[in-house]
């Protein structure tokens, strides 16, 4: 037998599956019978795997469907940050590596230094990113969540920039379609949290949260996104013969509440999501952010969870997919390693799982898995920021395992602004690190379309332009002269 590990009746399951899902639009079209042409480019690819110049060529160019798990001002590279910066007048702080408002009183100086400064530029995109990272300096887990705050000034009025880069960087590595985490409400459970103060009682809650106006305010939060996406379209000439690539890429967004927040901030974010999505189809999930080995995180887990519970029931055509067991032994007490992915799918309702790296530590490990591939619960897995923020690489990572028990998986980038990474990227991981073939591959692109939460008609297009995609792709490697 190959060293390579070989799934090709795992491939076989993952392309024909997501049918039977369960939950919001979960009907699709079955995947093309394997042919031929996938034969002999499945050889060429092997022909090639330890050639790294054209392996790279090849999962560049190959159709690779969707990106589910992406969070808009982690997926923005540091120099970005830097460029706006400068061009919106904010100061540095040299000693905290960071961005902040006007004005740039001492010890700030303006960010137009970074134009002349180059060891200042160059610490700055160190410190918001994975750039450069060392253990000797600090955990992989700080340097990766601490960046956030560095370069949350350059975000302010940029989400239109924002869009605009994701897609064209999707578009440019044959994705057709991103989920995007962002509070796409306009923060109106923010403001709203404040107004109706918790009490534990969830209808209560949602009563008075209802009448104090949320809908009224989602109304604006939705005139916001659609100025957000007319200045998208603007940066990529949408609609012109200059048109960018990007311009083609389905996008739709998830509201994510912050773990770290207080519960009737947390609920009121949820009920939030909820409403969005009711009301914006572009809006189709509700997740949970920031790190999951929190205090607050980790204290109120089973209260976010029983939240998602009492909204499901009042909104059950919403997607829910969760961030649960973004997490490693020795990082959290093994008490709290045991229960987050099978709670975000009993009690949160989570059609998606984001992560799953601790799914061997939770009780009844097994059985779980068993239950994630019968009941269709596709887990995203971001090999690099699981290997930047936990340390998890090659077969220390469940990837294989979840392969093996038949559970739907689809990478995505996560972060790919921190950690210095892309999706081609995490497909040459995967390949590296899991020994993965081309069958495994293509079953993995096709899922992240299969299992998207877009709305059936769209999902069907991406589909059968999925498959057209990856016909013509294979008709063009099939026949790559050997190496």
């Amino acid at each position: 037998m190959s060293s390579t590990w070989s799934v090709l009746p795992l491939a076989a399951l993952l392309l024909s599956a997501g049918c039977a899902a369960r939950g919001p639009r979960a009907t699709v079209t079955p995947a093309p019978a394997a042919s031929s042409r996938e034969a002999a480019t499945a050889a060429t690819f092997e022909r090639l795997r330890n050639d790294p110049v054209l392996r790279r060529v090849f999962l560049r160019d190959m159709p690779k469907g969707g990106d589910l798990h992406v969070h808009v001002s982690g997926a923005i590279y540091a120099e970005t940050f830097a460029r706006w910066a400068v061009d919106d007048g904010l100061c540095v702080d040299a000693a905290r590596l960071a961005f902040t408002r006007p004005p740039c009183d001492a010890p700030l100086v303006p960010a137009s230094r970074l134009v002349t400064d180059d060891d200042l530029y160059d610490r700055i995109i160190d410190a918001l990113s994975m750039r450069n990272w060392h253990p000797a300096r600090n955990s992989g887990h700080s340097q990766f969540f601490d960046s956030f705050s560095k370069f949350s000034a350059a975000t302010r009025g940029r989400m239109g920039d924002m869009l605009a880069a994701i897609t064209s960087r999707a578009a440019a590595q044959r994705l057709s379609y991103v989920e995007l985490m962002y509070p796409v409400d306009d923060n109106v459970a923010r403001r709203m949290a404040a107004q109706v103060p918790w009490t534990g009682d969830m209808a209560s809650m949602r009563e008075a949260l209802l009448a104090a106006g949320m809908r009224e305010a989602l109304q604006q939060a939705r005139r916001t996104l659609d100025a957000t996406e007319a200045r998208h379209r603007e940066l990529l000439k949408c609609a012109t013969p200059q048109a960018d690539a990007g311009c083609a890429v389905t996008v739709r967004y998830q509201l994510p509440a912050l773990r770290a927040s207080s519960p009737g901030e947390v609920f009121t974010q949820f009920l939030s999501g909820f409403e969005m999505a009711t009301l914006d189809s572009r809006v189709v999930a509700v997740n949970i952010a920031q790190p999951e080995d929190g205090l607050v995180a980790r204290r109120d887990f089973r209260l976010h969870m029983d939240m998602l519970d009492y909204l499901h029931a009042q909104y059950p055509r919403v997607g829910i997919a969760l961030h649960a067991g973004e997490l490693i032994e020795g990082l959290v007490p093994p008490e709290d390693l045991r229960f987050h992915i099978r709670s975000s799918i009993e009690r949160g309702h989570a059609r998606r799982i984001g992560h799953g790296a601790a799914v061997m530590h939770e009780d009844g490990a097994l059985d779980l898995l068993r239950t994630m591939a019968a009941e269709r619960i596709l887990v995203e897995v971001a090999l690099s920021s699981s290997d930047g923020i936990l340390g998890l690489r090659g077969a220390q990572h469940p990837l294989k395992t979840y392969l093996a028990f038949g559970v739907p998986v689809a990478l995505s980038t996560d972060d790919e602004g921190v950690s210095r990474s892309s999706i081609t990227r995490e497909y040459e991981r995967a390949v590296e690190e899991h020994g993965l073939d081309y069958p495994t591959l293509k079953a993995m692109a096709r899922a992240s379309l299969q299992y998207g939460f877009v709305e059936a008609p769209e999902k069907e297009r991406l589909l059968r332009e999925f498959d057209a995609a990856i016909a013509a792709f294979e008709t063009a490697w099939a026949s790559v002269p050997r190496p």
